[in-house]
């Protein structure tokens, strides 16, 4: 009796446990891999909180200049006068700061 049982068994859970386990995390994935309600407004928010940062980004360029029409020429030149940093200037800047 005991013989017939154990293969009975190992066929049962063959075609019937193992799809219904593999069916199940398939679903679960497949649900998991949509966005929900709440990461949605979460998108939203984000969006509308980068366009006022954009929006105040160009209010503060509009100020300054009308302030100082060449203020963005000076900045690039206050960049453009540090030496870019190679591997050369590194052991250098190791250096200074010890």
């Amino acid at each position: 009796m005991e013989n017939i049982l154990v293969p009975i068994f190992v066929v049962g859970m063959l075609f019937i446990g193992l799809p219904w386990i593999i069916f199940h995390y398939v679903t679960k994935w497949k649900t998991s891999a949509t966005i929900t309600n709440e990461d949605e407004q979460l998108l939203d928010e984000l969006h509308r909180m980068a366009r006022k940062l954009d929006d105040r980004m160009e209010t503060i360029e509009r100020i300054m200049a009308a302030d100082n029409p060449n203020w963005r020429q000076s900045t690039l030149t206050d960049a453009t006068s540090d030496p870019k940093p190679t591997l050369e200037n590194f052991d250098n800047l190791l250096k200074e700061r010890r």
